[in-house]
């Protein structure tokens, strides 16, 4: 039995005690887990992503709304350091269908909010060569509106490839083990 539900012995499944548990204060949710409104497919095929970290963000009136409705591209964004903060570029917000006179602008600069322990590492890391800061997912998060941003190093074509291969022999070797389990 975990050890922060003892006092929910009487719940019928383990997933239930999960759930409890982390709606209670003073246990954290793992990086990346939440309700995914959006995701950058195309991140993990142009980077080799070789760290991660969540961050908040900075949002103007209805951009909440937007997103709880699903209303978001991630496909053309990216993240740079400016002044000891970082912000997120081109990601789209779509604006609000109900929203007012006063909705917000979908192509604005969004800041992302991180330690500061967190930027300085930053800084230090996309000042190498072949470096960028690439958004991976946006999610909700105890009803927060969380970006899993990752630091990757670009793919040569040839790099593209033999990914793209590997991924095939993958699919064919499952393919073989599920057609011989059938027999």
């Amino acid at each position: 039995m975990l050890p922060f539900a003892k006092a929910h012995q009487n719940c019928p499944n383990e997933d239930n005690l999960v759930q409890l548990a982390y709606k209670g204060r003073g246990i954290q949710m793992p990086k990346g887990e939440g309700k995914v409104v959006a995701q950058n497919k195309k991140a993990n095929h142009d980077y080799f992503i070789e760290e991660t970290y969540e961050a908040g963000i900075v949002l103007q009136g209805t951009e909440i709304k937007a997103i709880r409705a699903g209303r978001v591209n991630l496909k053309e964004s990216y993240a740079r350091v400016h002044n000891g903060e970082v912000f997120l570029y081109g990601m789209h917000i779509s604006p609000y269908e109900q929203g007012n006179r006063y909705n917000h602008e979908p192509l604005r600069t969004r800041k992302l909010l991180l330690h500061k322990k967190q930027i300085n590492q930053l800084i230090g890391d996309t000042k190498e060569i072949g470096y960028a800061l690439v958004p991976l997912k946006l999610y909700m998060k105890n009803g927060f509106a969380k970006v899993l941003i990752g630091l990757g190093k670009g793919k040569k074509n040839y790099d593209k490839r033999e990914t793209l291969k590997r991924k095939e022999a993958n699919r064919s070797i499952e393919r073989a083990l599920r057609d011989r389990q059938k027999m």
